[in-house]
């Protein structure tokens, strides 16, 4: 039931994500993922194979520290935008605020929940425990996702600090190559070495509770 818990949370996190992106962008001119069909909290258009299923599931198999995972990217189309300089990692970065948002209003609920014992001690305790599972998934793609590697978002909100030239010329890297790196660095270990004090301490600070 907890692996349940965790994909469940995991594949409304990652939509969450990648609806904002869909929202700012229409925000700021750009009504690509309208038309095609993203600009939904509909699941459906949003799950990929991959990213959504495959991967999460070989994470939970390998029983590795961190369960991560994406959803399709949105479309965008930077020539719509209203200032491409700005709105590019704007757009970008919208998605890892829906999941300090989510993050943010798990803690506090939780934090409410051990405020009332009575409550806490009975159906409260299972909010309690999912509340916390939102915190830590959110949380880890909150990290995860602005890495400056493409594709993830930090490659595109770091393109504001460059001057546009760099920014065009980062922003071709090939994805492919990025999204390898990361997993590999997922199942050996090394980048949660890296982030997991980060991640930890926002945990412990949004919840109250260290990461089990």
């Amino acid at each position: 039931m907890g692996i349940l818990i965790y994909i469940v949370v995991l594949l409304f996190s990652v939509i969450m994500h990648e609806f904002a992106h869909a929202y700012v962008a229409y925000l700021r001119g750009d009504d690509t993922a309208k038309y095609a069909g993203r600009l939904t909290l509909n699941p459906i258009p949003h799950i990929d194979l991959f990213g959504s299923i495959i991967l999460p599931a070989m994470l939970i198999i390998l029983q590795s520290s961190i369960l991560f995972g994406w959803a399709k990217p949105v479309p965008i189309n930077g020539a719509k935008f209203k200032n491409p300089k700005i709105d590019v990692p704007l757009v970008s970065a919208a998605g890892p605020m829906a999941n300090v948002l989510i993050a943010v209003f798990s803690g506090i609920g939780i934090r409410i929940i051990h405020m009332i014992p009575s409550f806490e001690q009975d159906f409260g305790g299972a909010i309690s425990s999912v509340l916390y599972i939102m915190v830590i998934v959110n949380v880890v793609l909150l990290i995860i996702n602005l890495v400056p590697v493409p594709p993830l978002d930090g490659s595109k909100i770091i393109t504001f600090f460059l001057p546009v030239n760099i920014a065009i010329k980062y922003m071709r890297l090939n994805p492919f190559v990025g999204m390898m790196i990361l997993i590999i660095l997922l199942w050996s270990g090394v980048l949660w070495t890296i982030i997991g004090p980060l991640i930890n301490f926002l945990v412990v600070s949004l919840s109250g509770i260290p990461l089990r």
